[in-house]
């Protein structure tokens, strides 16, 4: 994982930070929003180390894969829905051409009719 990006979508990460360091309050972690610095500085203090042991363990837990729930957060689908429009080759419109669907000159069958 990438600080920026936890720092972006930091309340995505907030549940899952509160998971891995069960003694730091949720109001001041939404209250550091995101800042490193303030973040090393809360979680030394909460657990009464110093900051350099707190940046090694914060390290630690950046090593690991993005956890899904952050990553399916609702608070981000903006942004995923805005990066697939790369996938999209230029000059294409994908509402334009329905025909690989198979199924818009076929008409519906009347309800409780069976066809």
């Amino acid at each position: 994982m990438q600080w920026k990006d936890i720092a972006q979508n930091w309340t995505a990460f907030t549940p899952r930070i509160l998971t891995r360091w069960p003694m730091l309050e949720e109001n001041d972690v939404l209250a550091i929003d995101g800042d490193q610095d303030r973040f090393i500085n809360y979680l030394s203090a909460a657990k009464r180390d110093d900051p350099v042991t707190a940046q090694m363990e914060l390290a630690d837990w950046l090593m690991g894969e993005e956890p899904a729930d952050a990553v399916m957060d609702p608070t981000r689908d903006n942004a995923r829905i805005k990066a697939s429009a790369q996938s999209i080759p230029a000059g294409e419109v994908p509402s334009n051409d329905d025909r690989r669907f198979g199924d818009d000159n076929t008409e519906e069958p009347p309800i409780a009719r069976a066809s």
